[in-house]
This record gives structure tokens, sequence and C-alpha cells, in this order.
């Protein structure tokens, strides 16, 4: 036997020395040990031009011949046999085999013909219950839709005149589904008897039928509902529609609020550090849906241009106002100076020419310096010095209008400028052929003067008194309304 000792020494016994035998190598170490350098696969993309790369796309050609001489041709097709198609028995064996009965329910694999043992029934037994979901295009279609439900047209008749104790069936919305289970019948030709019916005929209350015996009874079962409004808010940025939606504000409550926005201040002008605020009716059921109402609030906040409006009924009538209880403008054209007219449109005496001759405007009396606005938006077709006028502005509007003003002691814009309504254009003077500091004001449709006065300008509506407080209260009450409470996906979308 051989030992070996702890300082790697062989040992032998019975007297024989023993000698350790290297394993034994194979060809390709030997020939890897005596040529270092050899390689069977040279890269012949390195070394381009050495021995060593001719000699390995010698190998390469060679093996690409030795290829195409052991290949039958190019023009003789390999051909290869093709199974016979299986029928009767054996494609029943096949079919057993497959995954085919797996997918038409087999727990196994293995499906089987019916065999002699299967006698067909002579009549098909009935499910004792049926049950389903029905859907009604509107709550007028009550009756026809039970009736294609299979709901017999006694029960049909009884639900549809029991129901209308708990709510009128035009109140029932459009796609509302009802469920409903069907008795056991004794004969097949007779509808089977409505068991239960569920239908929720208002957001805050579903109607339940249940039949006892003979008899149908109905229970109108009430639904709570939180109505606390949805609050957004968000900044601006580059876009307020894509904000406010990617926000989580509905995208009619978005259009709303901005078309809201738009009588106030001009939205484009808004800055992108602005942050806007958006209250809407917000009504959520304890069973989990959500039905949003109209624009509660309008708000913009964190620039100069902030906005607080919120709608007020009065006389019947829903009005935007703001935190002062300043309502919307209306008429066709604002007044585009703070005066009272001294002179009308017409003929008259010239107070300083001394002959009679047509006065193509109106006379605002004002103060020297106030401000003159314009009367609607347009663009700005002369501003200098016009004769008898002295400092003189001309506006185009749409639709064939446009305006003028003279008299002026300065000018604010310029020829091509474009403006807007109630945007400060100029100062009261006493330039050209004037006694006195005052506006003169026309009016053209399709480049002839009008009276002016024949346009009526705007108006404002102010709430005062106990109006202004109940407001400012229901102003307060929206603005406590906590943020994103509620938050839901748009389901307008």
């Amino acid at each position: 036997m051989y030992l070996r000792s702890d300082h790697g020494e062989g040992l032998t016994g019975g007297g024989a020395s023993a000698r350790a035998t290297a394993p034994a190598r194979g060809l390709a170490a030997r020939l890897n040990e005596r040529f270092a350098d050899f390689e069977f696969a040279p890269d012949l993309g390195s070394r381009i031009g050495s021995l060593t790369w001719y000699r390995g796309a010698a190998t390469c050609v060679a093996l690409i011949t030795a290829t195409l001489l052991l290949a039958p041709g190019f023009e003789n097709p390999i051909y290869g046999t093709v199974p016979a198609p299986l029928s009767g028995a054996e494609f029943d064996a096949t079919q057993a085999q497959a995954i085919k009965p797996l997918g038409m329910g087999s727990g196994t694999g293995a499906r089987v013909a019916a065999t002699g043992l299967v006698a067909p029934l002579s009549d098909t037994p009935e499910r004792p219950m049926l049950e389903g979901t029905t859907k009604l295009a509107s709550g007028g279609a009550l009756f026809a839709t039970l009736l294609r439900s299979g709901i017999g047209k006694t029960d049909a008749t009884t639900v549809s005149s029991m129901i209308t104790k708990a709510v009128a069936l035009d109140e029932i919305q459009s796609n509302t589904m009802a469920d409903y289970t069907l008795g056991r019948r004794v004969d097949k030709s007779q509808p089977r008897p409505l068991e239960k019916l569920d239908i929720r005929t208002r957001f805050d209350q579903r109607v339940e039928f249940v039949r006892a015996g003979n008899v149908l009874s109905m229970r109108a079962i009430p639904i709570a509902i939180d109505r606390t409004p949805l609050r957004i808010q968000g900044t601006i940025g580059r876009s307020l529609y894509r904000s406010a939606r990617a926000a989580g504000a509905p995208a009619k409550a978005v259009e709303s609020y901005i078309k809201t926005l738009a009588t106030r201040t001009p939205v484009s002008r808004l800055g992108s550090d602005c942050k806007f605020d958006i209250i809407v009716g917000q009504a959520r059921a304890e069973t989990g849906e959500v039905q949003l109402g109209s624009l509660m609030y309008a708000g913009v906040s964190g620039c100069p241009n902030k906005v607080q409006l919120a709608p007020f009924e009065q006389g019947g009538k829903t009005s935007w106002f703001d935190g002062s209880g300043k309502g919307n403008s209306t008429g066709a054209m604002a007044m585009p100076a703070n005066g009272r007219f001294s002179s009308g449109f017409g003929m008259r005496r010239h107070p300083i020419l001394g002959y009679t001759r047509m006065h193509r405007g109106v006379d605002i009396a004002a103060p020297w310096g106030s401000p003159v606005f314009a009367a609607s938006d347009g663009v700005v077709q002369f501003a200098g010095r016009s004769s008898g006028y002295g400092n003189f502005i001309k506006v185009t509007h749409g639709g064939g209008y446009g305006t003028g003003y003279g008299h002026l002691s300065r000018i604010y814009v310029r020829g091509g400028e474009h403006v807007r309504r109630g945007q400060r254009i100029g100062a009261v003077g006493n330039t050209g052929l004037s006694t006195g500091p005052h506006l003169h004001y026309e009016l053209y449709r399709n480049g002839m003067a009008v009276n002016p006065r024949s346009v009526s300008f705007t108006s404002t509506q102010q709430l005062t008194g106990g109006d202004l407080g109940e407001f400012r209260s229901q102003l307060n009450r929206l603005l406590s309304v906590p943020i994103g409470h509620g938050a839901v996906k748009d389901a307008e979308d």
C-alpha cells in the first residue's frame, strides 16, 4: 500500500519504492505545449497579411470548398416525406392525446365518445332559478326591457306600476343596470315567475322587489351620499388646460373654468407661476359611484391677476360675482370714458365755427387727463393728429364696426396695435376744435357714422345689503373646502 507523509514524501510498504506518475495528457494539450503560438482558428480581422492570417484564410476557403463538394447541388431539391392524414379511429386517438380536450373542459386530457350505455333524455331539465342582468335604454323602456329579459307580462306590468310610486320613470338614468332572479315554473309554456328585482332608480335610491308567495312587494332603499365638493389646485405652467387636466380636473369643468375666467381677465396673460383653483360639485355614493356636477368656484392666486369668482342666484337668475360682489358686465360696448353726455349725435350749431353742421358723434364731458378706454376689442387703424379732431384714435372692430376718439390730450397706442375691450388707449383733452376738455366719441357701421347711443353700453351688476352678505358667506364656505378632497378619475373621458 501507498502512504504519504505530512512532508509530502512518498513512503512505500514491503520495501518497494513508489513513483508518482503524472496523469496522461491528450493530443491537444501536447500540441499546445509544443506549438504554443499555433492557432487552429485565427482571427481574420487581425494581423492581416501575416502568415497566420493567410493560413486561416486558406483553411476557411478549404472548408467552404469541401462543403460545396459534399452538397447535392443547388438545382437538386431535398425531398422529405409527409405523413398521410389520419382518419377514423386513428384521428380520434390523436385528438384524445392532444391539448384539445383540456381546452374543452377535460381534467385529464383524455376525452372519449359516448358509448351505448348513454341514453338521450326525452326532455331537457330546467334550472330551478335563473339570474341575469339587463340594461335600461331609458326609464320609459322599463316594461319592454323586462319582457325581453324573460319576465312575464303580468309581473312586468306590476313592477312598472309599482315603481312609479318611488320615482317617475323618466327620471331613471339611461344605461341603468337591473339585476333579476327568475324562479321555477310548472309549465314550460308559461313564463318564469319573477322572484327578485333590484334596480337603481336614482343616484341616492335603489328599489328592490321580492316575491312572497304569489305577491310582489317593493322596498325603496336610500343610499347615503357625500356631497362635499371637489377642489383642485395647481400651477398653470405652459398650458392652463393641460395643467388642470393633469391635476385631475374633469374636462367639462376645465372648459367652464376657462370660459368663466375669461370674463374677468385675459387667460393668455396669466403667468406660468399663477395657481388655478377649481371647485366642482361632487356627489359620492356609499356604494362607490361618483357624480360630478357643475363649476362652483373659479379662482387664480399667486400672481397680480388674482381672481375669486362664484355663482350666486338672484331673482331666479344665476350670475358670477367676485369677492367684492361685482358681477359680469353686460352690453355691446364699454363706456369709453367716465363722464356725462354733454352733446348728442345729429345736426347742431358748431360752438366755434358758428354754423350748423352734422355732429358725427357724442361728447362725453370729463376732467382733463381722465382715461379713455377702448369700447371693444379691435385693431388701431389710426393714432395721431387729425385736423379738427386734434389727437385722434380710430379703432376697427369685427362685423363692420369701428370707433373714433377725439380731442385727446395723450395717445397710448399706435397704428396696427391690437387692443382689448376696456384697455386704456388715451386721455381726455382739449385738442383740435374744442371749447373745453371732453371726449368726442364716434361709432361707425360699414364706414358710416351712426349714433353711438343706439348701441347699448355695458352695465355691471353689484351685490349690496343682504345679498352681498349671503354671497360672501357662500364664498367663505367654498374656500374652506379642503384641497383634493375626494379626487377621482375623470368619469367623462
